[in-house]
């Protein structure tokens, strides 16, 4: 008998800005995928139980970004999967599991003031930039997803 994994479930949002382009957010070096971009939002914190998706993203991208009053329409755009060996992670043996689920938000406006969660941001057009070169794993994964919704 196979044994069942146990996933955290981390919410994302494709941001979208009146030129239609996504922001992106360079990893720190701290990051396993040094080098590369992740999308706001993050996972749900236990205390958050209860809470509703939609405010427990609204608060990912708060944190990360400083973008108020974001009205995400409740409809997933992508998902994702990514498994964090157990040798990589610093205060647990056992390998973790991530559940990635993507949303998307138009914003009538471009400013953004990152946190020391990552290092850089960009606004991209995904459609116009090879993937690879900015995403691996979970990243590429949803990112590809989202383009061919």
């Amino acid at each position: 008998m196979s044994k069942i994994a146990n996933y955290n479930i981390s919410l994302k949002c494709f941001l979208k800005n009146n030129k239609w382009e996504i922001l992106i957010l360079k990893t720190t070096d701290h990051s396993s995928f040094l080098g590369t971009y992740d999308f706001p939002g993050g996972r749900i914190d236990e205390s958050e139980f209860e809470v509703d998706y939609i405010d427990i993203l609204k608060r990912e991208i708060l944190e990360e970004t400083g973008i108020k009053d974001v009205k995400i329409e409740n409809k997933v755009v992508a998902i994702a999967r990514h498994k964090v060996f157990a040798h990589l992670r610093k205060h647990s043996d056992e390998d973790n599991y991530i559940f990635y689920i993507f949303y998307e938000w138009f914003l009538t406006y471009d400013e953004c003031v990152i946190s020391d969660e990552h290092i850089d941001f960009k606004w991209v057009k995904l459609e116009d930039i090879v993937l690879e070169d900015y995403f691996m794993s979970w990243y590429l994964e949803g990112a590809r997803m989202y383009l061919n919704k």
